[in-house]
């Protein structure tokens, strides 16, 4: 627990100054933090970054193996992804205590994200921006103690369904860690 904690606190001091973004020898921003994606057996699917770019938040995704079509993509509340069913990740990050989904009146949850979309060929390689919020490194943000993971869900995400858009059962997981 310590040790999540201390995690946690490290990326939230990183995001707190991405406004300072490091820049890597391409000239590219060096991630604030970053996960390996793992299937229901372990495998590596894919990674997940988030850099800051010109004071922006970016989640970059880059997977294969999935099966064709849209899919649920949320940030969970905790930092852990156990396989196979990955319900050690928690509920979506939702500090607000809002309802799920960004069609939602009520909602969304901080952790909605847009639908990812898996090409033909089982693999996906695409960014989304980020709400400042989360970025911020105060409440709410990204990385508090217990961590935070990424899930990627089997069916499409409906965006007004409480509490997950009917997005179907959890089928990679990524703990994002600093850097």
């Amino acid at each position: 627990m310590k040790r999540l904690v201390h995690r946690a606190a490290v990326l939230a001091a990183a995001l707190a100054v991405a406004g300072c973004s490091r820049r890597g020898s391409t000239g590219t921003p060096e991630p604030v933090a970053s996960g390996t994606l793992r299937n229901a057996a372990g495998e590596r699917v894919g990674v997940a970054t988030i850099r800051d770019t010109a004071g922006i938040a970016e989640l970059g995704i880059s997977v294969s193996g999935l099966a064709p079509g849209p899919h649920g993509l949320h940030f969970h509340a905790q930092g852990t992804c156990t396989a196979p069913e990955f319900t050690s990740a928690g509920p979506h990050l939702d500090p607000g205590g809002r309802k799920h989904g960004r069609l939602n009146p009520d909602g969304p949850h901080r952790g909605d994200l847009p639908n990812l979309i898996v090409g033909a060929e089982g693999s996906a390689d695409t960014s989304f921006a980020l709400a400042r919020e989360l970025a911020s490194g105060g409440p709410g943000a990204l990385l508090q103690p217990g961590g935070t993971s990424l899930v990627i869900h089997a069916d499409p995400d409906d965006e007004r369904t409480d509490p997950s858009g009917n997005s179907g059962a959890r089928v990679a997981c990524a703990v994002l860690e600093p850097g």
